[in-house]
């Protein structure tokens, strides 16, 4: 299963963007021996829209055509369902169990995620009840991932 994400906003250079990337690497390199690729980070610019609805609009539209056809959906909210890690690897492990070729993990902008996208969505998931800023999101989403393979395939990274 390709595992991607789409996230509102750009990345800029520095220590977040490379801390990211080394769990996006660690991910990609460990994955595949289970079943689970790192496909990409898809980034998009946020909307310059002049209110928060049609913002989230615009941008629900891009993640929309971004999404594979018959692609796992899961959002990243903070009014999503909270899960430990090993929850989040079972959930990860499920969808590759059933065939699923393709799953897209979404960061939305500042406004939040446009509600047409809790109807399509497969999974809505919070990292905690506090709102973080999307950069840090990717880092922890990033490690996660790496976390759910090892969880995965019983490496002992996990420690609880």
């Amino acid at each position: 299963m390709r595992i991607g994400l789409f996230a509102v906003g750009r990345l800029k250079t520095g220590p977040e963007k490379d801390l990211a990337a080394r769990y996006f690497d660690r991910f990609a390199k460990t994955g595949p021996a289970i079943g689970l690729d790192f496909s990409r980070v898809n980034e998009v610019a946020e909307s310059r829209a002049s209110n928060g609805e049609t913002r989230k609009r615009e941008e629900a539209s891009m993640l929309l055509k971004a999404l594979p056809d018959a692609g796992v959906l899961l959002l990243l909210d903070e009014r999503g369902k909270a899960m430990d890690s090993e929850a989040f690897a079972a959930l990860l492990g499920q969808y590759r169990d059933q065939g699923k070729r393709d799953l897209t993990i979404a960061i939305g902008g500042a406004d939040g995620l446009d509600p047409s996208l809790y109807d399509r969505a497969d999974a809505t998931v919070c990292l905690g009840k506090m709102t973080w800023p999307h950069q840090l999101v990717r880092i922890l989403i990033a490690e996660q991932l790496y976390r759910a393979v090892t969880i995965l395939s019983g490496h002992p990274y996990h420690r609880v």
